[in-house]
């Protein structure tokens, strides 16, 4: 579990997160919501430690990030996996040498054995077969596939996702949500997923943090969204016309007058 106690970050003269608290369950999908320039990217980038927050906690079962000494977060960071929105493959290395670059980067296994590692988790988002082709020779949604393998190869207890879906088409995103979202129940894996895709929201959203102006304004699941009595969350949520007549059925339904 990762909390967020009382966290500010500021930049010179602007403050951009205010006071945030929040909680990331284990096993869930753990989703950070909000428009462009809200704060969600700024949040992420403290909670990984790409940046450092003016003030607050940062709390890995109970280990505050912020605190820890430079050996401390080096050690921690190793328990982390991270996809990235452009997958960041490496174009000279074949998708199994991408998939073992952590193991060759941190593990002492020797290498028929980090080889065997590499190839179970390509065989974990239905890519066997695929190892020795290159990033571009493959497509986009296979080089995040790539992407998800590369980042629980090393086993993390902690998996990061920014934009998993950034570009791809609504069927593919779908088939992304699902191996995160397996990955993540059958590991037991604390999961956050930073995401504008509303298809993600409503499909894997377990729980939901919606960041607006540099605030935590709203947490709780998908199926807890469309009675959420908070106008902002609304605003976001329902800008499309086809979830907003799907929320006024749904308040219809329930006896809501709209």
């Amino acid at each position: 579990m990762i909390q967020i106690q009382h966290l500010y970050k500021s930049f010179e003269d602007r403050e951009v997160l205010k006071d945030i608290n929040a909680t990331f369950k284990d096993g869930e999908i753990n989703l950070i919501i909000g428009q462009s320039g809200s704060g969600k990217t700024v949040l992420m980038k403290n909670i990984v430690g790409l940046l450092t927050p003016t003030s607050g906690s940062i709390l890995y079962d109970d280990r505050d990030f912020v605190s820890l000494s430079k050996k401390e977060k080096i050690k921690l960071r190793r328990e982390m996996g991270m996809i990235f929105q452009s997958a960041a493959l490496f174009d000279s290395l074949s998708v199994l040498e991408n998939v073992m670059f952590p193991l060759n980067m941190f593990s002492y296994d020797c290498y028929e054995d980090r080889k065997k590692r590499a190839l179970d988790c390509l065989a974990r988002v239905n890519l066997v077969g695929a190892e020795n082709k290159f990033p571009g020779e493959i497509s986009g949604g296979m080089q995040k596939r790539v992407a998800i393998a590369r980042a629980i190869v090393l086993e993390p207890k902690y998996l990061f996702c920014d934009e998993p879906n950034s570009g791809l088409d609504p069927k593919t995103s779908i088939v992304i949500d699902e191996l995160i979202s397996g990955i993540t129940h059958e590991d037991n894996i604390t999961t956050i997923v930073n995401t504008h895709d509303m298809n993600s929201v409503m499909g894997i959203g377990e729980n939901i943090t919606f960041i607006c102006e540099g605030r935590a304004e709203w947490q709780g699941s998908n199926k807890e969204i469309m009675d959420a009595s908070n106008q902002k969350l609304d605003d976001f949520i329902f800008s499309s016309d086809i979830l907003r007549q799907a929320k006024e059925l749904h308040d219809q339904q329930k006896g809501i007058k709209v």
